[in-house]
């Protein structure tokens, strides 16, 4: 179970009493502006991190909009508008429109049979593996270049 970290979230985003789950609204929070929160862009990261092992969670998606889910280093810039691609340490897929894609430095759209209901992330840090896959129907979804870590936190 990931849980969220709200000193992360943008504004736009309202998390579970929880903490494992979001939302969005259209009305901003007002909250402050710390250098860990994203300002611009709408993301949210996991509380805990991980710098070594195998982890996978699940993320139930909702049925309609935009969604990105993902990884990323704890170095990972938040403010502004920023890249969701590795070069800048953010490993992610999502559907834009109606087109399920990873977030690379160029645009990489997947094929995929329906809408995914439920994404599995998988992660092997040794190994700088990152994959997704629609759980619902346990196929590969879309598993990018093996990378180094160099021994940094990457967050959920």
């Amino acid at each position: 179970n990931v849980t969220l970290d709200p000193d992360t979230a943008n504004p736009h985003l309202i998390l579970s009493e929880d903490r494992r789950s979001v939302r969005w609204d259209e009305t901003p929070q007002n909250l402050p502006n710390n250098p860990q929160r994203f300002d611009t862009y709408c993301s949210v990261l996991g509380y805990e991190g991980f710098t070594v092992g195998r982890h996978y969670w699940e993320v139930q998606l909702g049925s309609r909009g935009f969604w990105a889910v993902g990884v990323a280093r704890d170095s990972a810039w938040r403010k502004g508008w920023i890249n969701l691609d590795p070069s800048q340490g953010i490993w992610a897929v999502g559907i834009c429109g109606d087109r399920f894609q990873a977030f690379t430095s160029f645009e990489t759209v997947q094929p995929l049979n329906g809408r995914p209901r439920t994404i599995r992330v998988s992660l092997d840090y040794e190994k700088g593996h990152v994959a997704f896959f629609d759980a619902d129907n346990e196929t590969l979804a879309f598993a990018f270049p093996p990378t180094s870590f160099n021994g940094e936190k990457i967050l959920p």
